[in-house]
């Protein structure tokens, strides 16, 4: 998967290793019909995984989806979609398939610092199928119970179960989890399904109803359950709460981020008995160059179930989420995720979980080799870049790629035929023409 040149299909890799003259049938079965699943294959990285920071006592991990285009009108789980790169102004639809990706971020040094990512999961997570105009009422509940298993939030409770056990299982069951997600999973299914020593941060609106704890009141009566109420919108822009400096690493450098927390808020989705950390981050300036105007970033409303960890982790872990985005444009440009054209309905799922298995694997041996946080290149880079002043942060996958390819010796260009495989087959839809003139033709045929 890592060394084929080529689109990554099953022939491809037949092409790679050498097995190109013989039988392909037993390879495409490993996916079609082999017993495994890929959430064993990803189970079994953990423990390396855990072995490249064994001091953290929390294990940072961010749940995001994508979606990988298909044209194909018969493979299970493509369906029309929304187009994350069309603009705001103009939604466009795209068929893809929908996946689901967990990776966990392995810091490279104590306090503000920079994080790479590293799959630990890739679910297929398709969408209920669409109901008839004739349809009764019961179909009609069928499908809407369908829908509310197949949907994201479903999928990123299964994620996170998942890989709590898989912590509990694998030896790291000592380690608090703390899952980083975005709007589409922050809602209160979500966060009712939380397991034990797990807790979540996760962006919410910014006119979002949340509520103050309920005080005591002289009346008589039931004590209420909820207090006033207040939007994240109003905690900004409240000048009586004031903002705290914390320093957090993100695009390549150390910034002064500006925060607000509340410290205790409730929210009617989850429920008065669970209080929420509500996090505000300040807009940050940016200029695009030296001599342009002075810009500004949209703020960040956080809502997270940890109430007792310090600000700088928190926040610091919800900016290493950027680097799921990061696993997602590596899988699909470099690694050949959903490149496959399989049709069965096991082969869509555990194609693409494959070659996200071979990119973690890739990512977990470079770290052994070269440490998690180094940064010298280990091809040679283009005389252009030998000497630039920008220094890259970390290895990038095409130089692990490359690196791979170097290494790769002794490699069987081809294999002997152990399939009963005709290897000299005269594979023409028409008979040869003969030789011979159309008298004797016509004599052999009298004969």
């Amino acid at each position: 998967m890592l060394m084929a040149q080529d689109r990554r299909t099953i022939t491809a890799l037949l092409e790679t290793t050498g097995k190109s003259q013989c039988d392909w049938s037993a390879d495409y079965r490993v996916f079609s019909r082999d017993v495994w699943e890929p959430t064993e294959v990803f189970a079994c990285l953990l423990p390396s995984i855990l072995a490249l920071d064994p001091s953290g006592e929390c294990l940072v991990a961010a749940i995001d989806d994508t979606n990988i285009r298909k044209s194909g009108t018969h493979i299970p789980g493509v369906a029309y979609r929304r187009d994350p790169m069309s603009p705001p102004f103009r939604p466009n639809l795209i068929r893809a398939q929908r996946f689901v990706q967990t990776s966990v971020a392995v810091p490279f040094a104590a306090g503000p610092s920079a994080a790479r990512a590293i799959p630990m999961g890739f679910d297929h997570a398709p969408s209920a199928g669409k109901l008839r105009k004739d349809a009764s009422e019961e179909q009609g509940r069928l499908h809407r119970e369908e829908e509310r298993q197949h949907s994201l939030t479903a999928y990123g409770i299964a994620a996170i179960t998942r890989l709590r056990d898989v912590l509990d299982t694998r030896g790291g069951g000592e380690k608090k989890l703390l899952v980083t997600v975005d709007g589409s999973y922050t809602n209160g299914r979500v966060l009712k399904a939380l397991p034990p020593r797990t807790d979540l941060i996760g962006r919410i609106r910014k006119d979002a109803v949340l509520h103050h704890a309920p005080t005591d009141s002289a009346n008589r009566g039931r004590r209420p359950s909820y207090g006033a109420e207040l939007t994240p919108e109003q905690v900004r822009q409240e000048e009586s709460i004031s903002w705290k400096s914390i320093r957090v690493f993100g695009a390549g450098r150390v910034h002064d981020c500006q925060i607000k927390e509340v410290q205790s808020v409730l929210w009617r989705k989850v429920g008065p008995s669970k209080p929420l950390r509500l996090i505000i981050i300040r807009p940050l300036s940016y200029r695009r160059t030296k001599s342009s105007r002075l810009l500004w970033r949209h703020p960040a409303y956080l809502i997270t179930t940890d109430r007792d960890s310090p600000l700088e982790p928190l926040v610091q872990a919800y900016f290493w989420r950027w680097d799921i985005e990061v696993n997602h444009r590596d899988e699909k440009q470099l690694i050949g995720v959903g490149q496959a054209q399989v049709r069965s309905a096991k082969s869509v799922e555990r194609a693409p979980a494959f070659a996200v298995a071979c990119y973690a694997m890739l990512l977990i041996s470079a770290a052994n080799a070269f440490g998690i946080a180094t940064a010298d290149p280990v091809v040679d880079r283009p005389k252009w870049l030998a000497g630039s002043s920008c220094k890259p942060l970390r290895l990038s996958t095409p130089q692990l790629l490359k690196r791979l390819q170097a290494e790769r010796r002794d490699v069987p260009t081809d294999l002997p035929n152990f399939d009963h495989f005709a290897s000299n087959v005269a594979r023409r839809m028409k008979l040869p023409k003969s030789a011979a003139s159309l008298g004797r033709a016509l004599q052999l045929a009298l004969n």
